[in-house]
C-alpha cells in the first residue's frame, strides 16, 4: 500500500533544554519531512502501572524492546492472576468513535499480543444499522478484508464494571502489516508525532455532556432542571460514584462532574493529560458510562431526546516538547495569548468550516450552531473571545491550569481521536502560516484575519468544506477524507431524519 502521508522527524540539532517561545518557533521552521515505516506491533511506551494509577504516560515515539515487553507481560500476568481474569477485550474505535471489540479467553492473551486479533474491516468503517444494500456499497469501495488489532499494552486495565474482564486499546493494521489509514487513533498519533517534531506537546482534556434516561423520561420528560444543582448531583449518587471510581481505575481521572441544563443531563470533566491519553480517556468514558448505566437499568446517551446532541469540548494548551512551559501563557499576567497562541488560534479559525464536519458529523449535531438564531442564513460566524463561554473558541486565562483554549465546535457524538487530530492539524497550520493569517502584536489581544471564518449549518456544505481543505486533507490523509466523506454522504442519502434519533439512542448508548 502506498504511503499517503509523510511523517515529520525532529531536527537533530534542536536544543533539548527548556525552549523559549522563540526557540520553539525556530524549531517549527526547521522541521523536515521524512518517510518512516510504521511497526506492526504497537505495544509501546510508558511504565506499566498495574495498580491502576494514572502515572502511565503513553509516548508513541518509543517501541518496546524484548526485555521491556517481557517485563510488561510479567506485570499483566500478575494482574490477571490477582483479579482472576477470564476475558480480555481487544478494543478499537470505529469512525463514529464507538468501541468495536473482540473478547478472548485470558489464557490466549500472550499469544494474541504477538499475533494480534483479526476483525472484519467493515466493523470499523461501515455505518451503523446496516441495510440490505450496504454490503454492495462496501464491496464497491474494496473494504471487504480483515484487519488486525494490535494491543498497546500500556492501556491494559481491569474493567471495574465488567465481571473478571480486562480491556486493552488497540491500533489497527492491514493483514500485510501497514497501519490502517482510516484509523482515527492512528491519525491522532501521527499528528501528535508531527507536533512533537515541531518542538511542542499538547496538554488536553475532554469535557462531555451526556444524558441518563429511565424509560418514562424518554417518552415524556417534564422534569425541571437546574444546572449544577447539588440536590440533582446527589439524586443518583451511587451511579455517578461507581462511574467516576471506575474511570479512575481505568486510568481516566475525572476532575469534576455536575448536573447540566436538561433533565437527566450530566457534565463530566477530565484532568488534562499529555499526548493521546485524553482521547483514550474519552473513548473509555463512551463505553464505560453505557455499561454502568445498564447495571442500574438506565439508558445512557450522548444524544438529547429533543433532537440535539450533547456538547463535547476539547480544552487544550500547547507546551514545549519537555512539557515544562505553557506556550499560550503570557508572562505579563494580562488576559492575552502569546504570539504562538495567537497563531495556533488563527489556524483553528481558518479551518473551522472543515473542522466542524469532523466535530459535528451529523444533522443533529449541527443544530447547536443555530439554536439561538432566527435568521435563515446558511452559515454562522466563528466566534472567539477571552473567558467567554458563549464563544466557539473560548480562551481561558484563569486558574491553576494556565491559559488554554476550549474548542467548542465538537459534539459529544464526535470521535475524540478525530477531534484531537483535526485540532492539532489546524493549529500546526496556524503556526506554519505567516501570510494568510496574521496575529496581532504580543501586547495586544487582537487577532487579524484576512477572511472571516464561517461555519456551515448544513452537513452537506461542511462536507464540501472538508473536501476543499487541502491542509486537513494532507494532514489527516486523503484516504481517510475520501472514505469519511463517502460514508457521510451515504448516511445522508439513506437515512431519514426521523430515524436519526433512534440511531443515536440505540447505537451511541
Amino acid at each position: 500500500m502506498n504511503k499517503e502521508e509523510d511523517l515529520l522527524q525532529e531536527d537533530s540539532t534542536r536544543d533539548e533544554g527548556n525552549e523559549t517561545e522563540a526557540n520553539s518557533m525556530n524549531t517549527l521552521r526547521r522541521t523536515r519531512k521524512k518517510v518512516t515505516k510504521p511497526h506492526v506491533c504497537s505495544t509501546e511506551v510508558g511504565e506499566m502501572d498495574m495498580s491502576n494509577s494514572n502515572d502511565c504516560m503513553r509516548d508513541s515515539s518509543q517501541i518496546l524492546t524484548p526485555p521491556q515487553l517481557s517485563s510488561r507481560m510479567k506485570h499483566i500476568r500478575q494482574a490477571m492472576a490477582k483479579n482472576r481474569l477470564q476475558f480480555v477485550r481487544f478494543e478499537a474505535t470505529d469512525l463514529h468513535g464507538v468501541s468495536r471489540s473482540k473478547t478472548i479467553p485470558a489464557h490466549f492473551f500472550q499469544e494474541k499480543v504477538s499475533h494480534g486479533v483479526c476483525m472484519p474491516r467493515g466493523y470499523l468503517e461501515v455505518i451503523p444499522n446496516p441495510k440490505d444494500n450496504e454490503m454492495n456499497y462496501i464491496r464497491a469501495t474494496c473494504f471487504n478484508s480483515d484487519i488486525v488489532l494490535m494491543p498497546e499494552l500500556s492501556t491494559f486495565r481491569v474493567l471495574p464494571w465488567a465481571d473478571r474482564t480486562a480491556r486493552v486499546i488497540c491500533d489497527t493494521f492491514t493483514v500485510t502489516g501497514e497501519p490502517l489509514l482510516t484509523s482515527p487513533r492512528y491519525i491522532a498519533k501521527r499528528q501528535l508525532s508531527q507536533l512533537q517534531a515541531s518542538g511542542f506537546s499538547l496538554l488536553s482534556a475532554f469535557i462531555y455532556d451526556f444524558c441518563i434516561f429511565g424509560v418514562p423520561e424518554i417518552l415524556n420528560s417534564k422534569i425541571i432542571s437546574f444546572p449544577a444543582s447539588t440536590f440533582l448531583n446527589n439524586h443518583d449518587q451511587p451511579f455517578m460514584q461507581e462511574l467516576v471510581d471506575g474511570l479512575y481505575h481505568t486510568g481516566a481521572n475525572v476532575e469534576s462532574f455536575s448536573s447540566s441544563t436538561r433533565p437527566g443531563q450530566m457534565e463530566i470533566s477530565f484532568l488534562p493529560e499529555f499526548g493521546i491519553s485524553s482521547a483514550d480517556n474519552a473513548f473509555t468514558l463512551r463505553t464505560g458510562v453505557k455499561e454502568v448505566a445498564r447495571k442500574y437499568n438506565y439508558i445512557s446517551s450522548f444524544f438529547i431526546e429533543t433532537g440535539f446532541c450533547n456538547s463535547g469540548i476539547l480544552s487544550h494548551s500547547l507546551w514545549d516538547v519537555d512539557r515544562k512551559q505553557n506556550m499560550f501563557c503570557s508572562t505579563s499576567g494580562t488576559e492575552q495569548l502569546t504570539i504562538t497562541g495567537k497563531k495556533w488560534l488563527a489556524g483553528l479559525l481558518k479551518h473551522s468550516a472543515a473542522l466542524s464536519c469532523l466535530m459535528a458529523p451529523s444533522v443533529s449535531c449541527r443544530k447547536r450552531y443555530s439554536k439561538d438564531r432566527k435568521d435563515l442564513k446558511e452559515s454562522v460566524p466563528t466566534t472567539w473571545g477571552y473567558n467567554d463561554n458563549s464563544c466557539i473558541f473560548n480562551i481561558k486565562c484563569h486558574g491553576e491550569k494556565g491559559t488554554r483554549i476550549e474548542n467548542k465546535l465538537g459534539s459529544a457524538t464526535a470521535n475524540p481521536y478525530l477531534v484531537l487530530a483535526a485540532t492539532v492539524a489546524a493549529g500546526l497550520d496556524g503556526l506554519h502560516s505567516s501570510n494568510e493569517v496574521l496575529a496581532g502584536p504580543d501586547e495586544s489581544t487582537d487577532l487579524y484575519q484576512v477572511e472571516p471564518s464561517e461555519i456551515p449549518l448544513k452537513l452537506e456544505d461542511a462536507l464540501v468544506a472538508l473536501e476543499e481543505d487541502q491542509c486537513l486533507k494532507q494532514a489527516l490523509g486523503e484516504t481517510f477524507i475520501r472514505y469519511f466523506v463517502a460514508m457521510k454522504k451515504y448516511e445522508l442519502e439513506n437515512e431519514e431524519i426521523a430515524a436519526e434519533r433512534n440511531k443515536f439512542l440505540e447505537y451511541f448508548i
